[in-house]
């Protein structure tokens, strides 16, 4: 109902009270925040060139002032319709009934014309990116690593989900065993595809991403040398650690697929109906994970996990 009637309830009043709800998020998760916005919100407006993938998504505080009711309605008007929306059903019902409600609600909005998509598509990264960002909240410097993704649905995409899985996700990992178990650098080291959701649930330009909080007595240089390091080692990468990787990642997909009870399939259902007219290819993300060989992670490190295809920020505590 609310695709249909969300105009008639729209006022200057609800306006500006959202305004307020959004802008106090602002504050409390990122600019009250020792480390706030590092690396989710700030990586991706250093890594990325095209404005579509750089601008502070979450809204700086003059920009969200700036909205107008006029904008919002105008919004809405534009993308809020069913011939734009993938909608996903969960729960104990029967399939008549679902088509029934669904009818009953969506049936009679009528369908939009969209405009064209901008092209969000970023240019191939030629040079290192070096960014530092003062914390005045901060107590201890952090550092973050981002390298640009390959394209959706590439054999080099799925190859980095499993590169993924070998170099940062448990306590087997590489990075995890150099950075935590062996340098002693930090208690922890986080990362992954997608910080916002995961390397299925976006459609456009994505970032594989480590980050970690460290004593001031390690230096960037020192850590990006043990990511280089690790990274090296899958151009000898066995089918036996192939294996391994498809193992963790088949557990780290069911995981998404029941969190919620039941949202993440839902979630994974609509993504794929919406960007791919195909909500089907959730029963095939297993197999296209054991199409990879050491052949394909070779040249998916070469080509993207490569110095000049990286961006680094590093927090400094002030």
């Amino acid at each position: 109902d609310r695709m249909a009637f969300l105009l008639d309830s729209l006022t200057q009043e609800n306006l500006t009270n959202q305004q307020g709800v959004v802008k106090n998020e602002v504050k409390v998760n990122v600019l009250n925040q020792p480390y706030g916005g590092f690396p989710w919100l700030d990586m991706p407006q250093y890594a990325n060139e095209n404005w579509f993938n750089s601008h502070n998504f979450y809204g700086d505080l003059a920009d969200l002032d700036s909205a107008k009711l006029e904008d919002v309605d105008e919004f809405f008007k534009t993308y809020y319709s069913p011939n734009n929306a993938a909608l996903t059903i969960v729960g104990n019902f029967k399939a008549e009934d679902a088509k029934k409600w669904v009818e009953e609600y969506f049936g009679n909005i009528p369908e939009v014309t969209l405009p064209a998509k901008p092209d969000i598509s970023e240019p191939r990264q030629a040079e290192e990116k070096r960014f530092t960002k003062e914390d005045k909240l901060a107590n201890k410097p952090a550092t973050a690593i981002a390298y640009k993704m390959p394209d959706r649905n590439t054999a080099e995409y799925y190859a980095m989900g499993l590169i993924d899985q070998l170099l940062l996700q448990g306590s087997d990992s590489k990075l995890y065993q150099r950075l935590v178990q062996e340098k002693g650098y930090s208690g922890n080291v986080s990362g992954g595809i997608n910080y916002l959701g995961n390397m299925f649930n976006y459609n456009g330009p994505m970032l594989w991403m480590t980050h970690l909080i460290h004593d001031a007595n390690v230096s960037p240089d020192s850590i990006i040398f043990q990511v280089d390091e690790a990274v090296g080692e899958l151009n000898s990468v066995t089918q036996e650690e192939l294996d391994l990787a498809i193992v963790k990642m088949r557990s780290s997909l069911y995981d998404n697929l029941s969190q919620l009870y039941g949202f993440g399939t839902a979630d994974l259902l609509a993504s794929f109906a919406l960007f791919d007219d195909d909500p089907s290819r959730i029963n095939s993300l297993e197999d296209e994970f054991k199409k990879v060989t050491p052949e394909v992670v070779k040249r998916t490190v070469e080509e993207y996990l490569r110095p000049t295809n990286r961006t680094i920020l590093i927090v400094d505590p002030k």
